[in-house]
């Protein structure tokens, strides 16, 4: 019986890619009875698999991704959030309000690097010549910079 008010969240979890996979199914199988031990509803599970991370976290350079949808109250998102913070499993982990009509599947690598294309059609800056650029010269009145090398 779900107590609080409902509302769909996902959790997106990184997981350390050196556990075996069955232990992986482990913490997600956990999370699903979770929800639905205190009256939730398990929408979905998405493997994303295993990406190259930005920078290590814990000495690793890569992740295994999972990302959870579901509905339950806030205490249920409290008791998952608390279990998988106590899990050396998990690397890292972010829960959030799930936007109905969300994109839920893994990003693709191709995304990423077609994205620099999309700027080589940029209208070109017009070019400035030394001519036109105005020399700095301080102006004679300006000791600020004397007073200061004096004290």
């Amino acid at each position: 019986m779900v107590i609080g008010t409902v509302t769909t969240y996902e959790i997106l979890m990184m997981l350390d890619p050196e556990q075996a996979e069955a232990r992986q199914d482990e913490i997600v199988a956990r999370a699903r009875e979770t929800i639905e031990k205190a009256g939730g509803t398990w929408r979905s599970h998405d493997p994303w698999g295993r990406r190259r991370l930005a920078y290590e976290i814990g000495k690793k350079s890569e992740g295994v991704y999972h990302l959870v949808v579901f509905e339950s109250d806030g205490a249920t998102l409290d008791e998952i959030s608390r279990v998988l913070k106590i899990d050396d499993a998990v690397l890292r982990h972010l829960a959030t309000r799930h936007i109905e009509g969300s994109r839920t599947s893994a990003p693709r690598e191709e995304v990423f690097a077609a994205a620099p294309a999309q700027h080589e059609e940029a209208v070109p800056v017009a070019a400035v010549s030394e001519e036109d650029e105005p020399e700095y010269a301080p102006a004679e009145d300006d000791e600020s910079d004397v007073e200061d090398e004096e004290e």
